[in-house]
């Protein structure tokens, strides 16, 4: 999709993204992707299979979700054997960004390899504004003691869940991830991943104890979290660490070996959602080249130019070689609107 900046080519990749699993990375809430005078946002789609999808996000009410023209008790059911991996400019930043962006891109890695995770991410997110809401509220000591060990409890099943999930996702992208950043980094500093979880989980990876040791440290903290009025432990603070040859890449990696680990990061991504899922997702490239050298520009094309469907949008079609111009169907966006190339 070849447009001038502003003229949708964005909006149309973050609708595919939607379809494909249920979340934008450009927006948090449904109402940010509805338009300011309409009480409703409509997406449909036809796979090559012939199913029809349809996602509905409403001001009031929720969503709605559809296949085929019936309304699915879940949404999660939306998601079948297409699966997507979005790369944007955004991305770029998850090396150098804020902790939240690094949390944001490894859900959505989650979600994609285990739709259901989604549902756990919900649920995590209401129990955690509803602490944190009782945290600050004017309440009898010991009638806000008896709710808060409610929630904590609540919090800790569901929070274990997230993080076993996390880390196991963070463990199967390392050795992926160290594979193309060798690759395209010419075989420089070995890349290393590190999840640092927001709860101190001891011993091995079992539900239970690590559910009973999150339960412990939040009625530890409690008085200091009552002072605050915000939750000091769980997954909304972990931290995912990118290092290069030990070194935290966020502090001593150079801009060119940020972006090279990034490119091996969503390449490792596209590869393990591949693995898992057992036929290659669907790969979105949102005007990620005008962001890269002409080198990383090749290395990231020669790597997925066979064997993907890409959905690309650039402002121009310079960056392009021959093979893949011959190989694309162009269309041109204007004002949302597509035309043939």
């Amino acid at each position: 999709m070849v447009g001038r900046n502003g003229e949708g080519k964005s909006n149309l990749l973050e609708g595919v993204e939607l379809l494909t699993g249920l979340r934008s990375h450009r927006c948090a809430s449904d109402r940010d992707m509805i338009a300011h005078d309409q009480p409703a946002a409509r997406l449909r789609a036809i796979t090559g299979e012939g199913d029809l999808l349809e996602l509905e996000l409403r001001r009031r009410g929720g969503r709605q979700a559809r296949r085929n023209g019936r309304l699915l008790e879940r949404q999660v059911d939306l998601i079948g054997p297409l699966r997507c991996v979005g790369f944007s400019a955004l991305d770029l930043e998850l090396v150098r960004g804020e902790p939240a962006l690094r949390r944001q891109w490894l859900d959505r890695v989650v979600l994609q390899l285990e739709p259901l995770y989604g549902e756990l991410l919900s649920r995590y997110g209401r129990l955690l504004r509803q602490r944190s809401q009782l945290l600050r509220r004017g309440l009898a000591p010991d009638q806000r003691q008896a709710l808060l060990d409610a929630f904590d409890w609540q919090m800790a099943v569901v929070g274990t869940r997230l993080h076993r999930r996390r880390g196991r996702a963070l463990r199967r992208l390392e050795p992926l991830a160290l594979g193309w950043q060798q690759r395209l980094g010419g075989g420089g500093e070995p890349l290393q991943l590190a999840y640092r979880s927001g709860t101190v989980l001891e011993g091995e990876e079992a539900e239970e104890p690590w559910r009973d040791q999150m339960v412990s440290q939040l009625k530890e903290q409690r008085s200091e979290e009552e002072r605050l009025g915000q939750c000091l432990v769980g997954p909304q603070r972990d931290e995912i660490e990118f290092r290069l040859s030990q070194q935290p890449a966020r502090r001593y990696g150079s801009a060119g070996q940020q972006r090279t680990l990034v490119l091996a990061l969503k390449l490792a991504e596209l590869e393990l959602v591949h693995q898992v899922v057992g036929a290659p997702p669907l790969l979105l490239l949102d005007d990620v080249l005008a962001e890269l050298d002409p080198g990383r520009q090749g290395l990231l094309l020669e790597a997925v130019g066979e064997g993907h469907q890409c959905l690309v949008s650039a402002t121009h079609l310079d960056a392009f070689g021959g093979g893949w111009r011959e190989a694309a169907q162009v269309v041109e966006m204007r004002a949302g609107t597509l035309a043939a190339g």
